[in-house]
């Protein structure tokens, strides 16, 4: 099969809307979780939210486009175009290739609120604006993307909770493999309103840690009582390593592995089997050895089941090899449907900087969390190849393994 390597990457996140800027983050150990009182006014138990700042596109879209965009198109569409940029691609060459697209987003909450709001208020369907309809579809994403980048491959969005964009990668790799697309442009989403995450505050689904926000997500440590819900945008280059290496692109790592798997249990509640399926499948992919692998970047999203069942699998298909584990949402709290390809960029970042950032507020191992090696200091760690799980409602499992090239 054809190799699959990253060409480019560009990232937009509560710690950092530049690939320097988020390396500098990780490596300070910089929060980006905030308090938003506004929540508690709305009926939230948690205020707590990683804080994105809104684009300002008015001086690349016309108003026209920019009314077809919910925020997360538009923290999509800075991620992706600095990707591009990234990848030293113009968009002249979009109109000779056949690049494709595979995004993952897993909602559009405000944009369906405020279009019902409006009819509900008006009692006039014609009200809720021409722009509503292409808002509130779940492929908003990838059709905005899709037009506005001028793409005439693949195009597709994945709905797969947090897993969403780690899938969106490995479908990505599949595509390419098999001769299918020479690039697809992957990655995913998650809008930061409140519309789209009360329903999680609603099953005390976050953390309630209030007093230091940059303490509440605690991925791992034994006192952790939820999680921080986070998005944002990341965005990567997939290309074909020859067709990356005829047009001199700037090659940054290669995708090696992918594992996937189905809990097909309880629809909130995590097991072990599943997520152990889904690594020992990517490293089978991957045709490496355990110990190739040098670093771990966790789901672990600092829930108390979910944290303690990733540990055990984990444990269970590396025991005692001692590779440095972390989770990245101990900064960023949870980026939901863009976790997996920002994860991945957070890693590729830490792998070119020589280093692992600290899993923050890891005081206190548990039962599970002890018997890996999560680094709760930064790590001057040199390291080549790393994996990236990630895992969703409905018992969705992505594993991601990525080597330097």
């Amino acid at each position: 099969m054809k190799r699959v390597v990253i060409t480019g990457m560009g990232i937009y996140s509560c710690i950092g809307t530049s690939l320097d800027t988020v390396q500098q983050s990780l490596f300070n150990g910089v929060s980006g979780v905030v308090l938003d009182t506004s929540r508690h006014e709305m009926g939230f138990r948690s205020a707590l939210t990683g804080k994105v700042p809104m684009p300002d596109l008015k001086s690349v879209l016309d108003r026209h486009q920019r009314s077809l965009m919910p925020e997360e198109a538009m923290y999509a569409y800075c991620a992706t175009a600095d990707a591009i940029k990234n990848a030293g691609v113009d968009e002249d060459f979009f109109l000779h290739e056949d690049v494709g697209l595979i995004y993952g987003n897993d909602s559009t909450a405000e944009a369906v609120v405020t279009g019902v709001d409006r009819i509900r208020q008006y009692k006039d369907t014609t009200l809720c604006g021409a722009g509503t309809i292409f808002k509130s579809m779940n492929s908003t994403v990838s059709m905005n993307l899709a037009c506005l980048f001028h793409l005439r491959g693949i195009n597709l969005t994945i709905s797969a909770a947090c897993a969403s964009s780690s899938h969106s990668i490995g479908l990505g790799t599949m595509m390419i493999r098999n001769g299918l697309q020479n690039m697809v442009i992957v990655g995913g989403t998650q809008e930061t309103n409140p519309y789209a995450v009360a329903s999680f505050d609603g099953i005390s689904a976050f953390s309630v840690r209030e007093d230091v926000p940059s303490a509440a997500s605690r991925p791992f440590d034994k006192d952790r009582d939820g999680l921080v819900p986070s998005g944002g945008a990341a965005t990567l280059i997939l290309e074909e390593y020859e067709h990356a290496v005829k047009r001199g692109a700037p090659i940054i790592a290669e995708v090696l592995g992918w594992g996937f798997s189905s809990n097909g249990e309880h629809i909130s509640t995590p097991n072990v089997e599943g997520p152990v399926k889904s690594l020992e499948m990517s490293i089978k992919d991957a045709g490496i050895n355990i110990h190739d692998i040098g670093y771990i970047n966790a789901h672990a999203t600092s829930t108390p089941v979910g944290d303690k069942k990733e540990a055990q699998a984990i444990y269970k298909v590396f025991g005692d090899a001692n590779i440095p584990v972390t989770s990245t949402k101990s900064q960023t709290g949870h980026e939901m449907w863009m976790a997996g390809a920002s994860e991945v960029i957070y890693s590729i970042l830490m792998m070119q900087g020589g280093f692992v950032a600290a899993n923050l507020n890891f005081d206190y191992p548990d039962e599970d969390s002890g018997k890996l090696h999560i680094a709760a200091e930064r790590l001057n760690h040199h390291f080549n190849t790393f994996l990236s799980n990630s895992f969703g409602f409905g018992g969705t499992n992505s594993t991601l393994i990525i080597r330097a090239i």
